[in-house]
Parts: C-alpha cells; structure tokens; sequence
C-alpha cells in the first residue's frame, strides 16, 4: 500500500486534514534486528537419540535454501517508504535499503545481479505489467525483472488496488463529520464510515475492491509462473494496521473515532489479507503472512513495539506505514517462510 503519487496523494491530503482533526496523537518504536538474525540462522541441530538401543527417528530433509537470482516485487509496504536510506532509481519509488527484500537478500548472501529489487510506492496490479509513473521518474514494468534464470520472487501487492488507504482517509472524514453533528444535538452513528460503505444489496463495496483485487493478482501470479517457471513464489501479507480491541487505541487515536469503525477498518485488513492468501494458494504459491507476528506491534502500540506507524509518525516517516522495524519483522516472518 502507498501514500504515494496516486494512494500517496490520497492519504496524505486526507489525512493531513481529515485525520489531523479527528485523531489525537501519540505512540512511536523499536528495534528488531536479532528476530532477523535468528531468522536466517534456522533451527538448532536436532537432539540425540535417547541410548535405549532403539534407532534414531530419520532426520527429515531440510528444504533447500533459495540460491537466487531474487526479485522482489511489490508496493510501498515492500519498498519501504521514508525509511532511510533511500536508495535506487527512479527516486519516487522511495526504495531503502533496510526493507524486507533487502534484508532477505542479506540474510540469504544474495547481492550485485543475484538480486534485484524493483518494488515502488504507489504500485498497484496494474504497475507489475506496465510502466508507473512516479515524482522522480518512471519505474519500469516490474515483471519485465524476472527471468527463466529467476529462482526466488517474493511479491507485496493488493493494498492499492483494493483502495484501502482511501477506505482509511474516508473513514476519518466521515467520522469528523459525524462528530460535528453531535455538537448541534444530533446521536452519534456507531459506525458511520462502515455505514457509508454498505450497499444495498447488504454487501459493501471494500469487499467488491477486493475481490476485484483478487482476480488481477491471480492473473499476475500466472505471469509470474510463465515468465520463472523454476522460481519459488511468496506472497507477502499486510501487517496489522490495528488491534483486534480497538479501545486500546483511544490513546492514540483519540475518543472521537467510533469502535464500531475501528472494527469495520480491522475486518476489512482481514479480509484483504485472506485474499492474498486464497490466490496464493491457488497458484501454487506460498503465503506469508504478517497479520500474527505482528499483533501487539500496531500503529497503536507504544513507540518502542510498533512496526506501523501512526497517522501523526515519528518525523520523517511515512503515516500508516512500516517503521524500520516492521521491515525486520517481515524479513524475519519471510526468512522463516523460506526455511519452510
């Protein structure tokens, strides 16, 4: 997901006003480093056998590390926006250097032509089979990346395409308004901005978004096969935005935001991430999920135990976004992943 050029200029206008009037500030982070560290170790040696002369259970075969080249795909959850440092070309995808790829990649002693990074902020579906265009340049097609020579590709994708950071900044507008009508004596809605989503049929249209999401990841993850026929493909989740309790977040997110709304935003990340999952699956692909090591680490949390940034962050980074230590926790959940 992106608070770049196309999402970017959505949530950042939005949310600069719209949030900035709703919301109460308060939070920050962390360091995560040695999850990464252990994660690319692997397990310990398994223990001996017991002396009872009965013969040692078989050692099971241990999945073969990824050797590269690896490719890694995706939005500004991948890229790592604001993150310094920034490296890379063009400018605008706001690549650093410490996200979950580059991580990976160390871990895995992957570097030079075995490893290329092509995720940019503001990606959406679309944006991996055709040039995007960014404030500091184009970035190429990201698929154009892979090769039959392609071993490993890990792809973090959907949040755009689903509209989720504009369901975030709608969110906070609809409930600024509500709260204004409860200053002239009108109830509050328990969920206004859930309320403003419904359809009449009694579904919602984020779930249409993100069906609609689903069937275009799933295309690309063909594309994917065809283009690497050989290459391990991981699909890498979101993070928890929010806690599965959203009154632990009326510290940092202030009273005026209704629970009801929280919850809709939380339902909504789950079920963007159980897409994410279903098409994975489906082409044979693995699913990396991020939503369980990162409970406890939401933009709620203190600053010393959040991966994701608030929607007044620490100066410097991105709102609503991965910290440094999100990346390493990604990387971590990723790493383990590999080791199957």
């Amino acid at each position: 997901m992106s608070l770049s050029v196309r999402p970017i200029g959505t949530l950042g206008g939005v949310l600069s006003a719209g949030l900035a009037a709703v919301l109460v500030a308060g939070c920050s982070g962390s360091s995560g480093s040695e999850t990464v560290a252990a994660a690319a170790a692997g397990g310990s040696a398994p223990p001996r056998a017991a002396a009872t002369g009965a013969a040692p259970a078989p050692t099971p075969t241990p999945t073969p590390k990824p050797t590269g080249p690896y490719v890694a795909l995706g939005d500004s959850y991948t890229a790592g926006l604001k993150i310094s440092p920034q490296v890379g070309e063009p400018k605008g995808c706001s690549r650093s250097a410490v996200n979950y790829p580059s991580l990976v990649a160390q871990a895995l002693g992957l570097a030079g032509e075995r490893f290329r990074d092509v995720s940019c902020s503001g990606a959406r579906t679309g944006d991996l089979t055709g040039a995007q265009s960014t404030e500091g340049g184009v970035n190429p097609p990201q698929l154009d990346a892979l090769t039959p020579a392609t071993r490993l590709v890990t792809l973090g994708i959907g949040g755009n395409d689903a509209g989720f950071m504009e369901v975030v900044g709608q969110c906070a507008k609809e409930n600024l308004v509500d709260a204004l009508k409860g200053l002239v004596g009108s109830d509050r809605a328990a969920a206004p901005c859930r309320d403003s989503y419904a359809t009449a049929d009694g579904g919602d249209q984020v779930q249409r978004k993100v069906d609609s999401a689903g069937e275009r990841l799933g295309e690309t993850l063909k594309e994917v096969k065809r283009r690497s026929p050989q290459a391990r493909v991981y699909v890498v989740g979101y993070p928890a935005l929010l806690p599965a309790d959203p009154a632990s977040c009326v510290p940092v997110l202030g009273s005026t935001v209704a629970g009801g709304d929280l919850g809709f935003l939380v339902e909504k990340e789950q079920q963007l991430n159980a897409m994410l999952k279903r098409r994975a699956e489906a082409a044979g692909a693995v699913f990396v999920d991020l939503s369980g090591p990162s409970a406890g680490h939401d933009m709620c949390a203190g600053e010393t135990a959040r991966w994701v940034e608030p929607p007044f962050p620490t100066q410097g980074l991105a709102a609503i976004h991965p910290n440094a230590k999100g990346q390493e926790g990604a990387a971590a959940a990723v790493l383990k992943a590999l080791r199957g």
